[in-house]
């Protein structure tokens, strides 16, 4: 079953380090752009849309081109989009931090897409109560949206990270890691998570369904290039408003668009709507520009920062989380207005809702 790793290893914030200032994305106007993208059932909708037409319909709309690239390795997306060889790249609301904004790439969310709604968890081997953790070894991808929800499970029943100990574990070898007697926790991410809860020992103790709206999913562009070409977000936003309906559509066309991106995913129909029941979907743009503008964002940024922060992953030598700025719709910075980085904006989704695309 293929799956992407939603994962942030030092190496690769390095690697962003070093490319992001020297070989950022040109801004400028141009008629020609490449959009990254890898396996996740939020993301899914991207690569369909390349295969059945509809980029390419937006795309003649604005009199533009744009090459749509499928990436088996998530981290590896990212970083190319830092060096400026994509102009958008889809990724988390952590990661965008983490990489492309950490790697000096002024980076906005053109589509915040999805949230997980229970996706990922935590999940312990004969024990059914997440109390249970305290004094377990604890598998899985570290400095990942797994770590960071591990983090925020131990905080709701008044733990820390001390009270455990996070045992490094590559997503693609967890089910088996499982599966070993010495394994008694692990957090991960679907469809992995539905394989392991087939095992009668496994115990699901915390989701993401507990911290609503923190891990978020995004189409994000470069800055510069974004305001030099608004067209390319008006596309972006109507390739893929256009493509989300499909997956909550009760018609024979919904059914099969959801069966070929389950294919692409790795699972079938049934395995991938049981991932869309896991996932709060914005495929209506009203609601997707509600949830950015709502006073929970900043919220769910600053729990995001601070946890980047504490694990070292703002950049060599960030004095606090306060390094990088994220500017959030309304033009409010969270940390250095200086040296904003991040963005949030509902230009393209507002466009999508008020039929001005």
């Amino acid at each position: 079953m293929q799956t992407f790793s939603k994962i942030l290893s030092i190496t690769a914030l390095s690697a962003s380090l070093a490319l992001g200032f020297s070989s950022i994305a040109k801004a400028e106007q141009k008629t020609e752009f490449k959009v990254a993208w890898s396996i996740y059932v939020g993301w899914m909708p991207w690569g369909y849309a390349a295969d059945h037409g509809i980029v390419k319909k937006w795309a003649d709309k604005y009199g533009i081109k744009i090459d749509v690239t499928q990436f088996n390795d998530y981290v590896e997306s990212m970083n190319q989009y830092t060096a400026g060889a994509f102009d958008a790249v889809t990724l988390t609301n952590m990661d965008g931090l983490s990489i492309p904004a950490a790697g000096g790439v002024d980076t906005t969310a053109v589509i915040v897409g999805d949230f997980s709604n229970g996706n990922d968890a935590v999940i312990l081997k004969d024990k059914a109560s997440l109390a249970d953790i305290k004094g377990q070894n604890v598998n899985l991808v570290e400095f990942s949206v797994s770590h960071y929800l591990l983090a925020r499970a131990l905080e709701s029943i008044k733990l820390a990270e001390r009270d455990v100990k996070v045992v490094n574990t590559s997503d693609a070898d967890m089910v088996a890691a499982y599966k070993t007697s010495d394994v008694t926790a692990v957090v991960t991410w679907n469809p992995l998570v539905s394989t392991i809860l087939e095992d009668p020992t496994a115990k699901k103790v915390f989701d993401s369904s507990q911290v609503p709206g923190e891990i978020i999913d995004l189409m994000v562009a470069n800055s510069g290039v974004l305001k030099d070409n608004p067209n390319f977000g008006k596309a972006l936003a109507g390739i893929w408003y256009e493509t989300a309906a499909l997956l909550r559509a009760d018609t024979a066309e919904g059914k099969a668009a959801r069966e070929a991106m389950g294919s692409a995913s790795g699972t079938d129909l049934a395995g991938f709507e049981a991932q869309l029941a896991a996932t709060k979907l914005f495929d209506k743009p009203a609601d997707a520009v509600a949830f950015t503008a709502s006073p929970n964002l900043p919220k769910t940024m600053d729990l995001v920062r601070n946890f980047l922060f504490e694990k070292g992953l703002l950049g060599n030598g960030a004095p606090s989380a306060n390094v990088i700025g994220i500017e959030m719709p309304d033009g409010k910075v969270l940390g250095d207005t200086g040296n904003v980085k991040l963005r949030f904006t509902e230009t393209y989704m507002k466009a999508a809702a008020d039929g001005s695309l």
